[in-house]
């Protein structure tokens, strides 16, 4: 039986070759074929020193290997989106075995298991980078007892400036996005840490905005025409 993620999946990887077929003569944002090639918890591992530890598997024994190694870790879908199904595993956690067991008759996809940052209470980052450079950011913190912090989970939305590990993170990633013609993107920064590359739809203007940051909306219509003059 197909599962609703899968067939979703399958959706979202014919759109972006039907986008494609009307790209560049129709400006798409982001790049169809970029977007395709780029999801985001599997691109952010072209950055592996700006990472926590990771792995990506569906292997019981590697995963307990990991725990090993890194003590508390975070287990999570693949292609999972909005923090849904994001577990945090103690070092020694008896809900481990039924947790791999749900996981595995659950999803088809391999699973995201990296170190847990105790400094996710702090917040956060989500920052939004357009045509590779960093214009907003908006610390998102977990609701008490969550480890989660998007805000479609209860996190809470807070006015915040770009460190100079952030500031270097976004330098690194910066000229790959605006090379592949990833105008729009959210990264995701915990503790110095690049978590998760956001190229399909990033939230996080709204909140920057209503907290007194830059309407970001703007800045990203007046790169789209830039680009469309510039053509």
């Amino acid at each position: 039986m197909t599962s609703p993620r899968s067939t979703w999946c399958c959706c979202a990887r014919t759109s972006t070759h039907l986008l494609e077929r009307i790209h560049p003569q129709t400006l798409v944002v982001n790049d169809p074929a970029q977007v395709r090639n780029a999801p985001e918890k599997i691109f952010v591992t072209e950055f592996p020193d700006l990472m926590p530890a990771t792995l990506i598997t569906r292997d019981k024994a590697e995963i307990e290997a990991f725990r090993a190694e890194y003590g508390e870790i975070v287990m999570k879908p693949l292609y999972g989106n909005g923090g849904a199904a994001v577990f945090k595993v103690a070092v020694k956690d008896p809900n481990f075995g039924s947790l791999f067991d749900l996981f595995a008759s659950t999803f088809r996809e391999p699973w995201v298991v990296q170190r847990f940052l105790p400094e996710v209470v702090m917040g956060d980052k989500r920052i939004i980078l357009v045509d590779g450079e960093p214009l907003g950011a908006v610390n998102r913190v977990p609701a008490e007892n969550d480890i989660r912090s998007n805000m479609v989970r209860g996190g809470a939305a807070e006015t915040t400036q770009l460190s100079d590990r952030e500031r270097e993170i976004c330098a690194r990633i910066g000229p790959a996005l605006k090379r592949m013609g990833l105008l729009f993107v959210g990264i995701d920064v915990i503790h110095g840490h690049l978590t998760e590359i956001n190229v399909t739809s990033p939230t996080g203007l709204r909140a920057i905005k209503r907290l007194g940051g830059p309407d970001l909306a703007a800045s990203i219509w007046d790169c789209i025409e830039d680009k469309v003059a510039a053509r």
